[in-house]
């Protein structure tokens, strides 16, 4: 039989040298593991991952089990997708801020021994099928695991967008934009636009306005079976823009309706350590926890 192969995916930001990657690779060929590097990223410079023969991700999820991330949360998010249609589990390793989605800090990679017996669990994490629908065709589609934004240009500006849940108007908005989460993503940039904190294995979508002028919303927390609708009004000429998971921006014109749905999908997420949601929370957002850390 054999062994069962994990692809190392480090962000060379995060781990320079590979002295994490090294270690966990130690740690994983020790206890009968195959183990490849691959980078998270496209167009890497040349010596960034050290000694290491860099192969190609898309290729190698073909045959892999397992894959490692070693960075922050933003990798996981950056791989998520590729790892969901490949159905591939993702264990992260945590080298960058609070670390929300990844399961190990990096002090903790003696915890991959775990692996070995191989009957971990997983956890699945709702993603978000994205569509942008322009004089009746699809010019733009996407999977995300935490949200979809819709906001102003880089000049500031009111926008004015329309919400539709399964055809029945929800909410009009006159701001900066709107957020649409997951579970996972509404400790990102939800929480930060006043959102609330749904656990991540739950299935709902948050609808969260940023800065708006009508202080009657705040938002809404929807069915996952519900199908969203966002339209443009009366912004003219304005610059509006959306965002898939923190991706490239795409320019959206007057009359686009962009489509939002929970996925088919799922980032499925490993886990080693006994920690539960409501203790990671508590370590790294409230009071006394991870920012109060010197």
């Amino acid at each position: 039989m054999n062994p069962k192969k994990i692809i190392l995916c480090p962000n060379p930001n995060r781990d320079r040298g590979m002295a994490s990657t090294k270690a966990a690779e130690e740690i994983l060929r020790e206890i009968g593991f195959q183990t490849v590097v691959c980078s998270p990223f496209k167009d890497q410079k040349e010596g960034v991952f050290a000694d290491y023969t860099v192969r190609p991700l898309p290729q190698e999820l073909r045959t892999a089990d397992l894959l490692i991330t070693f960075g922050g949360d933003g990798t996981i998010l950056h791989l998520a997708k590729l790892a969901a249609l490949h159905k591939m589990p993702i264990l992260g390793i945590n080298m960058g801020g609070l670390g929300f989605v990844a399961e190990l800090e990096v002090r903790e990679l003696d915890t991959l021994r775990k692996l070995k017996e191989w009957n971990f669990e997983t956890e699945q994490r709702m993603m978000l099928d994205v569509s942008v629908i322009r004089d009746g065709k699809q010019v733009y589609t996407n999977l995300g695991l935490n949200d979809v934004v819709i906001r102003e240009g880089p000049i500031s500006h009111v926008i004015h967008l329309k919400i539709s849940s399964d055809g029945r108007h929800l909410a009009d908005i006159a701001g900066d934009g709107v957020i649409v989460s997951t579970p996972t993503g509404s400790t990102a940039y939800s929480l930060s636009a006043g959102g609330p904190v749904v656990e991540p294995v739950a299935q709902a979508m948050v609808v969260c306005p940023i800065c708006i002028h009508n202080m009657r919303f705040s938002s809404y927390v929807l069915s996952p079976e519900h199908v969203l609708t966002v339209e443009l009004e009366r912004n003219g000429r304005k610059p509006v823009y959306l965002f898939v998971d923190e991706s490239r921006a795409f320019s959206l014109k007057a009359d686009d309706k962009i489509m939002i749905r929970r996925s088919k999908y799922v980032t499925k997420l490993v886990r080693l350590s006994e920690r539960s949601f409501c203790d990671i929370f508590a370590q790294k957002m409230l009071p006394g926890g991870f920012n109060d850390e010197k």
